[in-house]
């Protein structure tokens, strides 16, 4: 895979705003219902707009073609990593590690990391690489409309 940096691209509208706080907000519920650790077992979310009061109205993240076929791309202010393994086919996960919450804020080739304690996680499946995390990142609905990714 193709290394690819977060990129600062378009401004972030309240919506995306909001709906990147929610998706937080999330993986950080998900983390703390683990019991603080990582040795707790994986807990099932509902969508963000059922933990925050907002809506559960897709948020736009720009051109797909911004994603890498083969590669991966962070959207730091949404808090969300997405892939495209094969062409056409996105994945799409929260970017707040699942050891103690903090912003991914790298991609180094097929894994996505995480800069408080170096946990790395790949960025095709969401699934843990490298510890100290031991759970996979949440993963969040990524489709196409028009040529824009829309996540959630």
């Amino acid at each position: 895979m193709r290394r690819v940096t977060t990129s600062e691209e378009t401004p972030a509208t309240r919506r995306t705003v909001l709906c990147g706080a929610a998706l937080a907000a999330l993986g950080l519920t998900a983390t703390a219902c683990g019991g603080g650790g990582d040795s707790g077992s994986s807990s099932e979310t509902g969508s963000a707009g059922e933990s925050q009061g907002t809506t559960d109205k897709p948020v736009e993240l720009g051109d797909a073609e911004a994603v890498p076929v083969g590669g991966a791309k962070l959207y730091a202010e949404q808090k969300l990593l997405v892939s495209q393994p094969k062409k056409g086919d996105f994945k799409g996960f929260s970017a707040v590690c699942t050891h103690q919450g903090s912003t991914l804020n790298e991609i180094d080739g097929e894994v996505a990391v995480c800069p408080l304690h170096g946990s790395r996680f790949q960025v095709d499946s969401g699934k843990v690489a490298e510890g100290p995390a031991t759970k996979a990142l949440p993963s969040v609905p990524v489709k196409v409309e028009n040529g824009k990714l829309l996540a959630g």
